[in-house]
């Protein structure tokens, strides 16, 4: 639902902190994969391993007074930082304008700079880092406590269940369809990533958005995964980012999406037959 605008002055903070974020969801980038702290590390160069100063990491600003190079080396700095610092102050902006300044609002960007995080590392590296997905998993289910309003009621226990069968929706549906993929194609069809990180989606989105979540995300990644079996010859492709762009699309639209095309009770039907007897 779309809230009144508060006053410009607002967004503009919320801008600010969001390209903040967006430096530090940088870091989460480079280091997770990398098995690197988050935290007892300062930055370096990675080319030349010199220490980056605190007015060369402000973020967008350092990067055009240092005009994409290194002050050591003059190696150039990837592209992908001031575009991930942008990225990260729109999510900012567009989630809590839509949201609101809310617990609510504020739960669902944190959700979204996780896959910004996992998205991208899962381009570079094929995976999906536990501390994203298994460590947003338990985080999840605790926030849901905190601010049930993520599962449409007030009640706590109502809240934790729903939490919990979002995830076991979640990251079933997608573990039942590599099963069912390994067992035709003798491959394994559906990475564990994947897997753990739709059930880390549903325990804070719900059973019915991660549902349509798992419909939408092929249908995303169909015209990209025959790009890169035409140019590659590859039936590989990293999925997270498909995942996350399609959980996006659920969580800002998803409500209305259920209603208007009556998916909602096609999908109830359908885990009613499993047995899951959802609400």
């Amino acid at each position: 639902m779309t809230v009144g605008l508060p006053s410009e002055v607002v967004w503009t903070w919320v801008a600010a902190f969001g390209l903040i974020i967006g430096s530090f969801l940088n870091v989460c980038i480079y280091r997770l994969p990398r098995e690197q702290s988050l935290v007892w590390s300062r930055s370096r160069c990675p080319q030349c391993r010199a220490l980056i100063a605190w007015y060369d990491n402000i973020p967008l600003v350092s990067y055009a007074v240092l005009r994409g190079r290194c002050r050591n080396c003059a190696h150039p700095i990837s592209r992908r930082y001031p575009l991930i610092e942008v990225l990260s102050a729109v999510a900012a902006v567009g989630v809590l304008r839509w949201f609101g300044l809310t617990a609510v609002g504020l739960v669902y960007l944190v959700f979204v700079w996780a896959l910004i995080v996992v998205s991208v590392i899962d381009l570079d590296f094929q995976i999906i880092p536990d501390e994203v997905s298994v460590g947003g998993l338990i985080v999840g289910v605790v926030v849901s406590l905190a601010v049930p309003q993520l599962h449409g009621t007030t009640h706590l226990l109502v809240a934790l269940k729903r939490s919990v069968l979002g995830a076991l929706v979640g990251g079933g549906v997608l573990y039942g369809t590599g099963v069912l993929g390994g067992l035709v194609f003798r491959k394994e069809a559906m990475g564990g990533g994947d897997v753990k990180l739709l059930a880390m989606a549903g325990s804070i989105l719900g059973w019915k958005l991660v549902t349509l979540t798992f419909f939408l995300a092929p249908v995303l990644a169909v015209i990209p995964g025959v790009v890169v079996l035409v140019t590659k010859r590859s039936h590989i492709i990293p999925y997270g980012p498909f995942l996350s762009l399609a959980l996006v699309v659920s969580m800002f639209v998803g409500e209305q999406v259920l209603r208007l095309t009556g998916l909602e009770e096609s999908a109830r039907l359908l885990w009613s037959f499993y047995g899951w007897g959802v609400r």
